[in-house]
């Protein structure tokens, strides 16, 4: 199931923050998605099977919908993976990226 997780993120969070400031053309560069995942440590707490955390850049045209975006993007993780129990926080704080 993670392995299928890991294939469809990327893409499923690129649609998901796609905005007129930052286009998705389907054609990911290093860089454009970060995936990391954890194991449930033993002194967390959820009810969840998976929390996807998504933090992308703040631009009024993502953070209009961003409601909307987050339920796609909860849809796509549950078609995904079969699972009913997802989380998803989509987070758009002002903020920069450089990378080398």
């Amino acid at each position: 199931m993670l392995r299928k997780l890991a294939e469809v993120l990327p893409h499923a969070v690129s649609v998901a923050v796609e905005c007129p400031e930052e286009p998705y053309d389907g054609d990911l560069q290093p860089g454009d998605v970060e995936l990391y995942f954890r194991s449930r440590g033993q002194f967390d707490v959820s009810e969840m099977d998976v929390v996807v955390e998504v933090r992308s850049k703040w631009f009024e045209s993502r953070a209009s919908n961003r409601q909307d975006r987050a339920d796609g993007l909860c849809e796509a993780v549950e078609e995904a993976t079969g699972l009913a129990q997802v989380g998803v926080y989509l987070s758009l704080p002002v903020a920069a990226w450089s990378q080398s």
